[in-house]
């Protein structure tokens, strides 16, 4: 079984791990500090996951580029997007018209997209996560492993 791996890059980032059935595996958030740390971690993570096939990155700099370099020795696919890209395919203009309606939108579709794939549902949602999330579906649209959004 093939996965991917979305992550909301920054010190404080989100992670969620697709099936290639495009269900949602798990998702966490963690603050890393410092960027060696993250360095260390990425490493480690992407080590943990013998079935990654795709990693997909939202955010750019320094920070994408300890991703993709933690990937390199891999077969990893790696896809790199932002946040106005993977909004503009899965929340409506009208949702999008402030960062905070956007990120509650983002909220409500995160749990949306929790429930449909059985994950455990949180006690609390950390924004990070939740965005994790969506970057995830978006990822799973782009490698065609699911063909539309299952949830609204």
């Amino acid at each position: 079984m093939a996965t991917l791996l979305a992550v909301d890059l920054g010190l404080r980032a989100g992670f969620a791990l697709y099936d290639d059935d495009g269900r949602l595996r798990w998702y966490r958030s963690q603050n890393f500090g410092a960027q060696s740390r993250m360095r260390q971690a990425a490493h480690s993570l992407l080590h943990e996951l013998p079935d990654l096939q795709w990693l997909v990155l939202e955010g750019g700099g320094s920070l994408a580029d300890l991703w993709r370099k933690a990937a390199e020795p891999s077969t990893v696919g790696v896809i790199q997007t932002s946040a106005e890209v993977w909004r503009q395919h899965l929340l409506y203009p009208r949702q999008q018209r402030s960062g905070t309606d956007a990120k509650q939108h983002a909220d409500r579709l995160a749990r949306a997209m929790i429930d449909w794939s059985g994950a455990p549902r949180p006690t609390s949602l950390r924004h990070d996560a939740a965005e994790a999330i969506l970057i995830g579906l978006w990822g799973v649209l782009q490698v065609g492993w699911l063909a539309e959004i299952p949830i609204r």
